[in-house]
């Protein structure tokens, strides 16, 4: 069957990864799998909606428009906007990297991200992907993730650096640890010189829907401290998510009634 004229503009936009984030219009024919000239028509298109925009060189990045739309994603909105404040906290408390990220498959999906002070070599930006059994965020989405995920993810323990956990066993104990502990820890498993420990966000229903973690140097001496400051904030964004739905299902019962 034909492909639709949908699913060739979602392959365009599909050619751009972290690692793909400007291309030519020969490079987005390739990685498409569209001949150049459909893709010159529809490169055009996305173009003059706002899709994608044209930098000088040539190349083709995504555009503002889809940014934008991108932003009303209820992870972006809610969740970002929830956990805003407590993250600039947890900043300005340890002056370390931290991350907000959620579960997307097999992978952790980082929606927000703030930059340390102290120079360490930190892998995730916004958005990026990276595998649950090798971040401190992952681990703790892994531990809370349905059975199935946790099989699939157990059949790609891919080794990052030397020190990444490839052991299905050891796996398996560190996140029984993480349920019990309620934190998880990484030492130089994504990156060398980076080591982590994040905690799980709970939402209303006491589901854990997020991980937030901090990247240091090293964990030995203020693992505790960073445990705790992690956990005050986590507690915070799911109080806020937890107010935010109450307030919602109170609008809600509102229009009904004047209804």
């Amino acid at each position: 069957m034909a492909a639709s004229v949908t699913s060739r503009a979602l392959a365009l936009l599909g050619a751009y990864d972290a690692e793909h984030r400007s291309l030519t219009l020969s490079e987005l024919s390739r990685r498409s799998g569209l001949p150049l000239a459909t893709a010159h028509r529809l490169v055009g298109e996305l173009r003059e909606w706002g899709a994608l925009a044209r930098l000088d060189s040539g190349e083709y990045v995504i555009g503002r428009r889809l940014w934008d739309l991108g932003l009303l994603a209820p992870v972006q909105s809610g969740l970002r906007q929830a956990a805003s404040p407590f993250l600039h906290d947890l900043y300005g408390a340890t002056l370390a990297t931290v991350h907000l990220a959620v579960r997307d498959g097999c992978e952790a999906l980082y929606v927000d991200r703030l930059s340390g002070h102290v120079s360490v070599p930190v892998v995730s930006k916004v958005g990026s992907r990276l595998p649950l059994h090798a971040t401190g965020v992952g681990k703790v989405l892994l531990a809370y993730a349905p059975e199935p995920v946790r099989r699939e993810a157990f059949a790609r323990l891919t080794r990052v650096t030397p020190y990444t956990i490839t052991q299905p066993a050891r796996l398996a104990e560190q996140l029984r640890r993480v349920r019990s502990d309620g934190y998880a820890t990484t030492g130089e498993e994504m990156s060398l010189g980076a080591c982590s420990v994040a905690v799980p966000v709970r939402g209303p229903a006491d589901d854990v829907v997020a991980a937030l973690g901090i990247v240091v140097p090293d964990l030995r001496r203020e693992q505790a401290r960073l445990v705790s400051a992690l956990q005050v904030a986590a507690h915070g964004i799911g109080r806020t998510l937890a107010s935010a739905e109450r307030k919602q299902v109170l609008a809600r019962g509102a229009g009904a009634a004047v209804g």
